[in-house]
């Protein structure tokens, strides 16, 4: 399948203010692709910048250099140094991001946490409910809480509630922080099901997974992210 993101050069430093300017430099040069289709697994210790990697793919964090690629409605967008509106617009249609922590407007139900990324795209909100209930029903959300606000919910809900809106829509980019982490068996191979689908459909990810199992199932690729290979890294190909 097509490349849908390129990265290359990619640099993201932190000053650290109260640190008399102190300059860490988390990413150094880093250099990549994924294409449609298949899971790229990034590994390395804690504190390699794996979660740090994301964020900047993301535009949470601005990076320091080089450059992020995507695949946007046909035609290839930079979002090193892209305007915030445009940003947004490849968020919405083209980059998913499934983060460890989820963050709503207190008070919205689940089911609307669940929708927001489809009713975003113009579904109907039947489809949209449809579509959520589905998927909530799959993550073993009891359907006692569809209606609730999810941030009185325990953290393992939250975090099936979080993946649940990941999952809402397709996506052809998908980036993944520890979507497995703290699930019990059973809801982890729903979330092992659901990468799985996605990559059929011809979606690109890129993931962190701490849990050695779900790793092995779902890396087509791994990317080393120890500082000593961060300068022209080269893949690891599983398996």
């Amino acid at each position: 399948m097509d490349t849908l993101i390129e990265v290359s050069g990619l640099s993201k430093t932190f000053t650290l203010h109260q640190q008399h300017g102190v300059v860490l430099n988390v990413l150094s040069g880093l250099n990549f692709s994924v294409r449609g289709g298949e899971c790229l697994v990034l590994h390395g210790q804690s504190g390699a910048g794996k979660s740090t990697l994301l964020r900047t793919l993301y535009g949470n964090y601005l990076a320091a250099g080089g450059s992020i690629r995507v695949r946007h409605r046909d035609a290839w967008v930079e979002l090193v140094g892209a305007e915030p509106r445009q940003v947004l617009e490849v968020r919405r249609q083209t980059l998913g991001y499934v983060s460890q922590f989820l963050r709503v407007i207190p008070r919205v139900s689940t089911l609307d946490v669940v929708m927001g990324p489809a009713l975003a795209r113009g579904w109907c909100r039947a489809d949209a409910e449809a579509r959520a209930m589905r998927l909530l029903s799959r993550l073993n959300i009891p359907e006692a809480l569809w209606q609730l606000a999810p941030g009185t919910f325990s953290g393992g809900e939250q975090q099936r509630v979080n993946i649940a809106r990941g999952f809402m829509v397709e996506w052809p980019l998908l980036l993944l922080d520890e979507p497995t982490a703290s699930l019990d068996e059973a809801n982890r191979q729903v979330v092992l099901e659901l990468i799985g689908e996605a990559k059929a459909a011809g979606a690109a990810l890129i993931g962190i997974f701490h849990d050695r199992a779900a790793r092995e199932a779902v890396a087509d690729r791994y990317l080393d992210m120890s500082p000593q290979t961060q300068l022209d890294k080269e893949f690891v190909y599983a398996g």
